[in-house]
């Protein structure tokens, strides 16, 4: 019954404090999301504004020029807006609906990046597109999911490499490989892995190595600038994928198929490296928010040290019987010193210290009982604590007795 109370009361602890961290990221994230709408709102509102009173100027100026009304011109614009949907644009550019438009569609499904420039216009498209994406989309995850698993293990070997050359440069590893003063390192080199910090690092260099390279292709063959070339590596890295620059889109290319080989390597190499660099970064704000609750749990030490020590206020302390009846057992509880300090200094006590002095206080208890059961308080001479027979708590303290007394009778 104590083992199965004390797992209810772990399990109950562990389940309260991620219900705590649940919450704590929740509000993080929305607070976050909050901060973000109003800095995207203050930098391109005003952007906004502007392009809409020069498009209506232009607008009026065109109705004007052409004698036409308002509500033609824009019935007009309406029917373009959905052959643009349809994937029809001005400038020439590549079959949206080829085998090669098509795989690039698939692409950007199964990847779950979704520029939105090519979307199915049919009912069986649209079906098929559920399903295909269902099965697609938790298979690239898995993917991805093996990919960091491998990656990590790369980065593991090679840091640990470079540890272990470090080590013997330092003279605390042996370089002919025996293990004689440095057994110790060996043995704690072996269960030695790297800090997320560096696996981070690490993996933004590498993301940053993909991006540079994937936007110096971008810029000459797509008439990009650079930044934008950086935005678009960004964004469809990581899968956000807005639709606003899309890459390869265009209908002919200098060294056309190169170039699409290059691009598929490029949006792959760098989905996957920017998928695992998201699963270290959120182990990083795992382990701030559980920085963040360890302080303000300490803050609430106080009235939780209280109801402890009030429900502790019926409880036989172990100090307070030694100086009372000089009873010696012995256990592995704390001394009273150290109890009193901790209680004086106001410091939570702990679950060892706890279960410690419960211990202490139930062997008391049950040689009180074993002194009943013998009709007598029994005194505890010299040669009974030289055969060895002294100690034990209920029936087996009794059986000591027994045995004690049958020895110095002897």
């Amino acid at each position: 019954m104590a083992c199965r109370g004390a797992c209810c009361c772990s399990s109950a602890g562990r389940l309260n404090a991620d219900n705590a961290r649940f919450l704590l990221l929740a509000v993080l994230i929305v607070l976050y999301m909050l901060c973000g709408a109003a800095v995207f709102s203050a930098i391109e509102l005003p952007t906004e504004r502007e392009a809409k009173e020069r498009w209506e100027e232009r607008l009026e100026n065109f109705t004007r020029r052409h004698n036409l009304s308002r509500a033609e011109l824009r019935h007009f614009l309406r029917e373009y807006e959905e052959a643009s949907g349809a994937g029809i644009r001005v400038d020439d550019i590549r079959p949206r609906w080829d085998f090669t438009g098509a795989f690039y569609f698939v692409g950007t499904v199964v990847s779950t990046i979704g520029f939105g420039m090519t979307t199915p216009a049919t009912v069986g498209g649209k079906i098929f597109l559920i399903f295909y994406g269902l099965i697609g989309c938790a298979g690239t995850i898995l993917f991805f999911n093996l990919f960091l698993e491998r990656l990590i293990t790369v980065i593991a070997y090679i840091m640990k490499s470079c540890h272990e050359r470090q080590l013997r440069r330092k003279g605390v590893l042996p370089h002919n490989g025996r293990r004689g003063s440095g057994t110790s390192e060996v043995d704690s080199l072996a269960g030695w892995k790297p800090s997320v910090y560096y696996v981070m690092l690490i993996l933004c260099v590498a993301s940053l190595i993909i991006s540079c390279c994937a936007s110096a292709m971008y810029t000459p063959i797509e008439g990009w600038s650079y930044f934008d070339s950086l935005y678009f590596c960004f964004v469809a890295f990581s899968t956000i994928g807005f639709g606003d620059l899309v890459s390869s889109q265009n209908i002919r290319y200098e060294s056309q198929g190169l170039y699409r080989f290059g691009n598929f390597v490029f949006i792959l190499m760098g989905v996957c490296c920017i998928y695992s660099l998201f699963n270290v970064i959120s182990i990083v704000i795992k382990q701030s928010i559980n920085w963040i609750l360890k302080k303000l749990a300490c803050k609430c030490c106080h009235r939780c040290q209280r109801r402890l020590f009030r429900s502790r206020r019926n409880v036989v302390m172990p100090g307070n019987v030694r100086s009372r009846r000089n009873i010696s057992i012995e256990t592995d509880g704390v001394n009273e010193s150290d109890t009193d300090g901790r209680r004086l200094s106001e410091e939570m006590i702990s679950m060892k210290d706890f279960l410690a002095s419960n211990k202490v206080s139930l062997a008391i208890m049950q040689k009180q009982l074993s002194e009943t059961a013998n009709g007598y308080p029994r005194q505890m001479s010299s040669n009974s604590k030289q055969n060895g027979f002294s100690g034990g708590v209920g029936a087996l303290a009794i059986m000591n007795n027994r045995l004690a007394e049958t020895s110095v009778d002897r």
